[in-house]
């Protein structure tokens, strides 16, 4: 039994593996208990513009709120978060601030002071905004399906190989991979590779651990890959793990 406000933190899009959590499950139990949903779909949230992975963000539209990263899969500069409420006023009890030398506007105009934590902020919105006007819809559904099917494509090279285990199951654009290494050590052997891949510059990749095991972890989201990169990132990762 709950008392007191509730917030419940739903995944769309874990970092490591890119699965997101069944959100229209985590909204009911919610909604049964009167907790607030929010959602953090850092990367994975934009998988709702492609009809083809928009069915693993089923039930996000019920969610009290959601935040995302532009800089992300639209490949905008740092520091352009999103976050959306869908109870306006909840949102701006929260964030405005009143002072004796704040003059705020009256009526119905939206006073941005009311919504954000910064009183005084350059335009981040405006490159946000170009993006997706040059996109569109059509253009950010392809953006994101490409980056998938890349992703899967590592997966598929990678664990074609002896020695490799990729450890998820690649719902959207990230890979996680182990190296296995005969003498057992394979947390050792995987941040080696890492950081051989690393030092090659052919692509840049990074380590992280999940479920307590050492892995190299593969995000596919720039809007310029290729398949012939792809091809020669899985060759720079296999000439390190044979080294």
């Amino acid at each position: 039994e709950i008392s007191g406000p509730t917030i419940v933190c739903a995944q769309a899009g874990n970092v490591n593996t890119g699965a997101i959590d069944p959100l229209d499950a985590i909204c009911d139990a919610a909604g049964e208990s009167g907790a607030w949903v929010h959602v953090d779909g850092a990367f994975g949230m934009w998988a709702a513009a492609s009809p083809a992975l928009r069915h693993l963000t089923r039930g996000i539209e019920r969610a009290d709120s959601w935040a995302t990263d532009a800089h992300k899969w639209l490949n905008v500069p740092y520091d352009s978060g999103l976050v959306f409420c869908a109870h306006p006023d909840t949102h701006r009890a929260a964030m405005g601030t009143q002072a004796s030398y704040l003059v705020q506007s009256e009526g119905t105009e939206r006073d941005e002071l009311n919504w954000n934590p910064e009183a005084s902020r350059r335009a981040r919105g405006f490159p946000v905004y170009a993006a997706i006007r040059s996109l569109g819809r059509s253009g950010i559904a392809d953006l994101v399906d490409r980056c998938c099917a890349y992703a899967r494509g590592f997966a598929e090279a990678l664990a074609r190989e002896p020695g490799v285990e990729v450890l998820n199951d690649v719902d959207l654009n990230q890979v996680l991979v182990r190296f296995l290494d005969a003498g057992g050590d394979h947390d050792a052997r995987t941040r080696a590779v890492v950081k051989a891949v690393q030092e090659d510059g052919t692509c840049w990749l990074g380590g992280t651990t999940w479920q307590g095991k050492a892995a190299m972890r593969i995000s596919v989201s720039n809007w310029s890959t290729t398949t012939d990169d792809v091809d020669r990132s899985v060759a720079a990762i296999l000439r390190a793990a044979s080294a």
